[in-house]
């Protein structure tokens, strides 16, 4: 017989203060030529941020060796504090998520400004195991916990002249301290077409691994789009607004040669510093073969048919 267990409500554990208390005493790790293998569960030495209740599987998922949580959180680009791969889990940790507001806007029907705790309760969250590939040319597989992007808009009602979402980081160079450095022109921004972001591969990401995402990988909200390279992935998310012509993008704006608005993982189209065709995995020692959007071309192959992915990259 099952005993009737009392499930905490999402929002609860949203508001504890151990979202702020990231476990700054982890081992740093995740370098490019670990041999560790990667762990499917949390260890002792890790954060214990709280698990996510209710979670059911979602699509797509790939059963391939997750990357270890430590890997993931302590080897990850978020230039809001810093530029090395270890800057954010150091520089992250007591940066507050609460309270959060998104504001939905332009070429919607139900624009509005919501409280992310009252975000989560409009969708069930389920958990998607992606491989992730960075333009550096590492990836990872990660279990993310999320709800789909699509869901959310078909609630906002686009209008016929919405075509692209666009998407805006927290500007907060007080707490964010690489954005006191013009690295990039703050705040981040990203953008998608609108049936890239219905799609049932795109996720709006509040946790991994079954608990509360790390400050370090953009909580309270994230961006994922696993076909894409991983700057497209835009962390820390405060608004999102609907638009008819294409909307700038961070790296696209800063370095238009190298990082096009599209992004798509594409082992034919050379970084021009660097070769796409190879890429290493987090964890492992030898490199594989990149696959063409990531290996999801089944799945979106057909949003880019007639399109020249070399001039669109």
């Amino acid at each position: 017989m099952w005993a009737t267990v009392k499930v905490t409500s999402l929002p609860l554990y949203l508001r504890r203060r151990e979202f702020l208390a990231l476990g700054a005493g982890g081992v740093v790790g995740g370098a490019v030529m670990s041999l560790s293998f990667a762990r499917p569960a949390l260890s002792g030495s890790e954060p214990s941020l709280p698990p996510l209740p209710n979670l059911k599987k979602g699509p797509f998922g790939t059963d391939e060796r997750q990357t270890s949580y430590e890997d993931i959180t302590h080897y990850n680009n978020y230039y809001e504090f810093g530029t090395d791969k270890t800057d954010p889990a150091a520089h992250a940790v007591a940066f507050p998520t609460r309270p959060w507001k998104v504001t939905f806007e332009g070429e919607i029907k139900n624009p509005q400004s919501v409280e992310v705790d009252e975000l989560l309760k409009w969708f069930p969250l389920e958990e998607r195991i992606y491989r992730m590939r960075c333009v550096e040319a590492w990836s990872m597989v990660i279990p993310w916990v999320g709800f789909s992007l699509g869901d959310l808009i078909r609630k906002l009602e686009p209008t016929p002249r919405a075509k692209y979402v666009a998407f805006t980081s927290r500007l907060d160079p007080a707490r964010m301290p690489g954005q006191q450095r013009r690295v990039l022109d703050w705040p981040y921004v990203e953008g998608l077409r609108l049936d890239e972001a219905t799609h049932p591969l795109t996720l709006f990401a509040v946790g991994l691994y079954g608990r509360v995402l790390p400050n370090q990988n953009g909580a309270p909200l994230r961006l994922v789009v696993p076909w894409k390279y991983g700057f497209k992935g835009i962390k820390g998310i405060t608004k999102v607004r609907f638009v008819e012509r294409e909307p700038p993008t961070t790296w696209n704006r800063m370095a238009p040669n190298e990082y096009g608005f599209y992004a798509n993982v594409n082992p034919a189209v050379d970084h021009p510093r660097w070769s796409q065709a190879k890429e290493r995995r987090i964890g492992e020692f030898f490199k594989r073969k990149t696959l063409p959007f990531n290996g999801y071309a089944d799945q979106v192959g057909h949003l880019y048919e007639g399109m020249d992915l070399k001039r669109f990259y």
